[in-house]
């Protein structure tokens, strides 16, 4: 019990400078530019929620519905062993450990939020959730172009991050496939000039840098 608060309040120290105790999505850079960079991502699992209003509305909304299914209103009975920051013990549901990035994506009216399933989760082994508004969804392989900066990042660092990272893009020859995604790796807690913020655009084309081509 002891080790687990420990443990606990360690991890939540070093989130606040910056310092990422939990599992991060698996990606391979085929190229970078300073703060821009084209990426393969691998599939993986998700789950996911479609929230109403704007950015900020929608963020802690999407988050607390999302954060539910993990810390344990899903549909599993038992305890199982989890990385850091979340600890093992017996609730309604089973806890699931956080990840990073969660991402934010608009589409139309709405933003859809999402959070990575850690690797050593199969589908099936997933814990159903009980709110209806969120799914477990499995995100194909995809080339994203990401730009990347810090800060607290308002709804207009969003949009200038985007237009910039589009900019990018066409300068590498590539073509958008997607809405522009708004990836956080911190917790609004992070000390801001400390956070890792992104923005991500699924594309395609030829540009790697090693050469060989890359239509997805």
């Amino acid at each position: 019990m002891l080790l687990s608060l420990a443990t606990s309040m360690l991890n939540s120290a070093c989130m606040v400078v910056g310092v990422r105790t939990v599992e991060q999505t698996d990606y391979k850079v085929l190229h970078a530019e300073d703060e821009m960079e084209l990426r393969l991502y691998e599939p993986y699992l998700v789950a996911r929620t479609h929230v109403e209003g704007g950015l900020k509305q929608a963020s802690n909304e999407g988050f607390r519905r999302l954060a539910g299914y993990i810390f344990g209103k899903n549909g599993g009975q038992r305890s199982i062993a989890m990385t850091a920051p979340v600890t093992t013990t017996r609730s309604e549901g089973e806890k699931i450990a956080m990840t990073a990035p969660v991402v934010q994506e608009k589409q139309g009216g709405r933003w859809l939020m999402e959070f990575m399933m850690p690797r050593s989760y199969k589908r099936e082994a997933l814990p159903e959730p009980l709110d209806r508004r969120v799914s477990i969804v499995e995100v194909p392989g995809r080339l994203v172009a990401a730009g990347r900066f810090s800060g607290a990042a308002s709804a207009e660092d969003f949009d200038a991050r985007t237009a910039r990272l589009g900019e990018w893009i066409a300068g590498q020859g590539l073509k958008q496939r997607s809405t522009p995604r708004f990836a956080r790796y911190d917790p609004p807690f992070t000390v801001p000039f400390l956070r890792r913020n992104e923005v991500h655009i699924t594309v395609d084309g030829e540009i790697l840098a090693s050469g060989d081509p890359a239509a997805l």
